[in-house]
């Protein structure tokens, strides 16, 4: 989703030449996007953080809530730590910014359709001096279980304390004790710092720039 028509069309040539990838849809706004989301049901949906109306970031929460079955990977021209925490906040596969390369653009794909977080070189740069400083500033506060490290890895990819329950065949409550727990072990306050932490420690091993491919 892009509201600038020539970059849509040039996207779906890209993808269209691999043989493995098929585009079934393309929208110039989120609310459009949404309705062939619901009905299309793709595997990924490339999606644009600045649309008129509805943001990206918006979008990626409705996903989430609907419960669609779609992986967003936000492809942007912001950097910002901010709109990339808020990304990760709201669930998305992953964060690449618009100065990727075509092959890049193609391997994040293929990796977010497999359930592996992509960020951008610069962007994951970023999380990782950020989770260094805080697991040097509380380098105090305890280890994490095996169980605690498992629900930090998910939580860095997005799922929700329900996806994870269901994923590690544990109560909900359960989860929600060992999230509290390993905020309070990493010495943060929300699941972005967490993620930062886990991308730091690599725990989730995302595609990069810089990366031959995607790990995890």
């Amino acid at each position: 989703m892009d509201d600038h028509g020539l970059v849509r069309e040039g996207t779906v040539q890209l993808l269209e030449q691999e043989a493995d990838l098929q585009v079934v849809g393309q929208a110039s706004n989120a609310e459009q996007g949404l309705v062939l989301l619901e009905r299309l049901r793709p595997d990924v949906a490339l999606v644009d953080v600045n649309l008129p109306g509805m943001s990206g970031l918006s979008l990626a929460r409705e996903v989430a809530a609907r419960r669609l079955g779609c992986r967003v990977l936000i492809v942007s021209a912001y950097d910002d730590y901010a709109y990339v925490a808020e990304a990760l906040e709201a669930g998305v596969g992953g964060y690449l910014l618009k100065s990727a390369s075509a092959k890049e653009l193609i391997d994040a794909v293929r990796a977010v359709s497999d359930g592996v977080v992509v960020l951008d070189a610069a962007v994951y740069s970023r999380f990782t001096r950020r989770g260094r400083n805080a697991s040097v500033a509380h380098r105090g506060a305890g280890t994490l279980t095996p169980r605690e490290t498992d629900v930090l890895s998910l939580l860095a990819r997005g799922r929700s304390n329900k996806e994870i329950a269901s994923e590690l065949s544990l109560g909900l409550r359960t989860i929600e004790g060992h999230v509290s727990n390993l905020l309070s072990k990493l010495g943060v306050s929300s699941r972005t710092e967490a993620v930062a932490y886990a991308l730091s420690r690599h725990l989730v091993s995302p595609t990069s720039n810089d990366d031959a491919g995607p790990l995890g």
